[in-house]
Order: structure tokens, then C-alpha cells, then sequence
């Protein structure tokens, strides 16, 4: 049986690894994405000055109410067209995807065709 520190010290090994292949990317912003059972988490960093430009997160309170009773699958939709959104009004159109540990499938997937719709390119 594993331990939970193994289980995480392999989850973050992943996450290093995509993000290493991101690292030479400097004149595009990158957006991250994390999942949890219950939220889904996307944010546009800027890895040159380290500053978060962009985030949306199912768990914002003016979000809540209109994402109730939704499938997982849906409300990443909506904070994928919702990043995407807020991206464009601060003038970012081209990010890299970082999808951290996850495989691309499932809600990480739908937040990206979801960004990708809305007029982010990656």
C-alpha cells in the first residue's frame, strides 16, 4: 500500500514535468489549471514577472448560485469561457496550456474547448 507522501511526491513529479516543457515559452502567458473533486480552478500567469493576470474559480461567490446543479463537466465549461473572457478584456489572446498532473480528458478538456471557443489561443 502507498503512502499519501508518495502519492503526492508522484502527482507534483508530473506536474514538474509538463510545466518543464512550457518553461521556454516567455512571450506567452500560461494557463493553469487545477481540479479538485468538487471546483475547478484556471488562472493566466505570467512566469517572467510571476503575477497572476487572469483567474476564475467555480468557487467565486457571484458564480455559485448560476452553476448550481450543473454537471462537473458544464461548470468547467463555463469557467473555461469565463478565463477566456477576462483574458481578452487584459489583452492576452495566446497562452500555453498547463494542465498539470491531469490527463487530458474529461474537465480539463472541456475548459480548454471551452477557452479555446471563447478566442484564446493555445
Amino acid at each position: 500500500m502507498t503512502s499519501t507522501f508518495h502519492k503526492h511526491q508522484h502527482r507534483r513529479g508530473k506536474a514538474l514535468s509538463v510545466r518543464t516543457k512550457l518553461r521556454g515559452v516567455t512571450d506567452r502567458p500560461r494557463l493553469s489549471v487545477f481540479r479538485s473533486l468538487s471546483s475547478i480552478t484556471a488562472q493566466i500567469i505570467d512566469d517572467v514577472r510571476g503575477h497572476t493576470l487572469v483567474a476564475a474559480s467555480s468557487q467565486e461567490k457571484d458564480l455559485k448560485t448560476s452553476i448550481k446543479g450543473l454537471r462537473k463537466t458544464d461548470v468547467a465549461k463555463k469557467i473555461g469561457s469565463l478565463v477566456a473572457e477576462r483574458a481578452k478584456r487584459a489583452g492576452v489572446s495566446k497562452v500555453c496550456f498547463d494542465r498539470g498532473a491531469y490527463k487530458y480528458h474529461g474537465r480539463i478538456k472541456a475548459l480548454a474547448d471551452a477557452a479555446r471557443e471563447a478566442g484564446l489561443e493555445f
